[in-house]
């Protein structure tokens, strides 16, 4: 049996080898590493890809999610809700920005923020939500779309974890992840879906506006040199991590299929242990996803019952199995966001998962012998 790891770049890279190869030196022997012909190549295609008017590349998710609040306009002390289980840099760039961050609970089927939360938490100062498609699974966007209309407050998709993953609104119309707000973040680094070979990100809109507004903005406020029209930073995606990323967008379905291949053959294994909850879409996937694509698994996350989480982690660590604990510390809790206003009764669901969630090795080279392995031995564990 092969070596199992969380995630196996070295071998989706030996199968796209000399694609890769040959477009980096194109770059190489260009020397057009900044804002070269490849960004701009790649920046065309992810926006037909995911059928959204304006794709910006910069250098990374966290500025992607950054430059999309400063594109709004969003202004100190402005309230922005988000959820509490999720990874620092949602609520971070809040912050940064000196916005005031409103952390709410979660689904416990879904791992994403909880709806009634977010209507529960609006006053007068909300100015927008930040929906995060934890995990892969996209977040409940159509009542989102709808507390926002009523409530005229924007939208920002957290899309760090699930580019290529398609919601499915209640009259069956379809929209990727990242297109259906306002504006939307993503990251590429390299464990992502979609990951380059660094740090690499972008943001997507439909807002001819918002989007003129932003790739000011991502360079330095200039759209003409030596001009600063706004106040900007420096976020650019180089060639090199373009020119890889458009290998590997016209590989990323695929790339997804072969994640939720591996996702129902670890929930097959499961499906009969009590002591485990699997990942689960939306109610008319019975828990797997079979049909559908709204989850595209950047983590494979269970929720343990009634035995040790953290031995298991040890367990599995030392059967040679790596795994991760997403996230093991909530976000109100976090010494840099603490708050008074937090009261932890409404933190139920959040506190909950993390003493519960583990997550298992989820890339596109899996085989059925790693995972037979893999679940083989946490059910050992679990009915121990």
């Amino acid at each position: 049996m092969k070596k199992i790891q969380m995630v196996d770049l070295k071998g989706q890279y030996s199968k796209i080898k000399d694609a890769v190869d040959q477009s980096v030196l194109e770059v190489l022997e260009s020397t057009a590493y900044i804002n070269g012909p490849k960004v701009h190549e790649f920046q065309k295609n992810l926006e037909t890809y995911q059928g959204v008017k304006h794709v910006i590349p910069c250098a990374n998710g966290t500025d992607a999610l950054q430059i999309a609040m400063m594109g709004l306009g969003l202004q100190p002390g402005d309230e922005v809700i988000t959820a509490d289980f999720t990874f620092a840099a949602t609520v971070e760039v809040i912050a940064l920005l000196q916005l005031t961050p409103v952390l709410v609970d979660v689904d416990p089927v879904t791992f994403n923020i909880d709806i009634e939360a977010i209507k529960k938490a609006i006053t007068p100062k909300t100015k927008a939500i930040v929906p995060v498609h934890l995990f892969g699974m996209c977040a409940d966007m159509e009542s989102i779309m709808q507390i926002a209309e009523e409530h005229n407050l924007f939208v920002i998709e957290d899309n760090a974890q699930a580019i290529g993953a398609n919601y499915t609104f209640s009259d069956g119309r379809k929209a990727k992840s990242g297109t259906i707000g306002h504006v939307a973040s993503t990251s590429f680094f390299p464990s992502k879906n979609l990951g380059c070979y660094g740090d690499g990100g972008a943001i997507f809109t439909n807002d001819d506006d918002l989007a003129h507004t932003i790739r000011g903005i991502v360079n330095h406020g200039m759209y003409e040199r030596y001009h600063h029209d706004v106040v900007g930073v420096n976020s650019r995606l180089d060639s090199i991590q373009a020119a890889i990323l458009d290998i590997k967008l016209k590989n990323l379905d695929n790339y997804n299929k072969a994640r939720q291949k591996a996702a129902r053959a670890y929930s097959e294994a499961f499906k009969n242990i009590d002591q485990i909850i699997t990942p689960s879409g939306k109610s008319e996937c019975q828990g797997i996803c079979h049909d559908c694509d709204c989850h595209v698994f950047h983590q494979y996350t269970l929720r343990i019952l009634n035995s040790d989480r953290d031995a298991l982690v040890q367990h599995l660590n030392d059967k040679g199995i790596p795994c991760g604990v997403y996230y093991p510390i909530p976000l109100h809790r976090q010494k840099a966001y603490l708050d008074e206003r937090y009261n932890e009764a409404d933190f139920k669901v959040t506190n909950q998962l993390v003493k519960e969630v583990i997550s298992l090795p989820m890339h596109t080279e899996l085989d059925d012998e790693q995972i037979n392995f893999i679940t083989t031995t946490v059910i050992e564990f679990v009915k121990a």
